[in-house]
Order: C-alpha cells, then structure tokens, then sequence
C-alpha cells in the first residue's frame, strides 16, 4: 500500500528471532519453509525449502548439536554410523560458526553415507551469538544456544541420487515414480 518493495525471504532464521523474542527459554523449535535465492543450477534453485533448528536453555553446548545432528543423519541417510567433520565458518548470528560434513563413499555416480573416505557438505550450525540472545532479551550469562539450517530438497537429492535438484519442481508424474513417490499419496500417523 505505501508503495515499498518486498523481498521474499533468503533463510528461515527470521522465524528463529520472532521464537526469541516472543517466548522464554527453554525454547526448542524446528522451522521449515520456503525460501528464494538468485541461483539456477543442478545443486541451485531459485526457489527451495530449508529448515532451521534452535535450542535456547541453561548449559546448551556444542556436543549437544553434534548429537542432535550425528542422530539425524543416521535416522535420515538409514545408516548405522556416521562420521561427521565440523570445520569453522562464518555466520553472522553464530559464534563459533561450524560447516558440517559428512563422510561418504562415491562410486560410480552413486554416493553412499558411513562409508568411504569422501566428504560431503550438508549444512551450517553453530552456538547462538551472546549478542542475538541480548537482542532478544535473554540473558547470555544464563542462557546459551545453537542453531543449524539445511535445505530440505539437497538433503532429498542425495538421499535419492536424484542427479539435478532442478527436477523436483518439473512436476513430471513418471520422474516421481522413477524415484518411488506416488504424486497423490499422502503421508499419515497410522500409514507413514
């Protein structure tokens, strides 16, 4: 109505602060949704679903996220173990900031997770800036946290082998039955 341009959102971590600033620790919170970038290319979309995770509460460390993620993993990729590798990063609202790999195995044109000695990248994590936590009225004398975010349609394509992320948007009902989705089954508590 006035006449100012929206940007469509580029992270879902704004949903991360509104969490901060409306509710008091402990605060545990997994944000899914939709988020657009100007990038186009097989491992790109211009738009993708990413999800975020936060965790405000007394004694929240570092060995906590790498559980939480290492268990993720496991339970995701369907494997018994996983190695993972932290390196240091920057993000701007965490400190320290950690890159997060996974070990893999690539063999012809087919990766496969808990084995080999490859490395793959699947996502950013890192314990919540004292300054973010100060922003957001909680006490960083008292509180600490951690973050991580990952795209949700990356994870799939290495899950699945699906060789170019651009076709999960193509809508092409034999591709999704290739891969072994059926476009109209829904998901439920009782069926999966």
């Amino acid at each position: 109505p006035d006449g100012s341009r929206l940007l469509l959102r580029t992270h879902t971590s704004p949903v991360q602060i509104r969490t901060m600033l409306r509710e008091r620790p402990p605060i545990r919170v997994i944000c899914p949704g939709r988020t657009y970038r100007s990038d186009s290319d097989q491992t790109h979309t211009p738009m993708f679903h990413q999800v975020e995770g936060l965790v405000i509460d007394k004694g929240a460390h570092l060995g906590h996220l790498k559980w939480i993620l290492e268990e993720f993993c496991k339970a995701f990729f369907e494997v018994d173990r996983v190695k993972m590798r932290f390196r240091p990063s920057f993000f701007p609202f965490t400190e320290p900031s950690l890159e997060v790999d996974i070990q893999c195995r690539r063999d012809k044109g087919e990766i496969r997770f808990g084995e080999g000695e490859d490395w793959l990248e699947i996502l950013g994590c890192g314990m919540v800036h004292p300054n973010v936590l100060r922003a957001c009225g909680i006490d960083p004398d008292v509180y600490q946290g951690f973050a991580w975010g990952m795209g949700i349609d990356r994870i799939a394509m290495l899950k699945y082998g699906i060789p170019d992320l651009r076709q999960l948007f193509e809508s092409d009902v034999r591709w999704l039955t290739h891969y072994g989705f059926k476009p109209l089954d829904m998901p439920t508590l009782a069926g999966g």
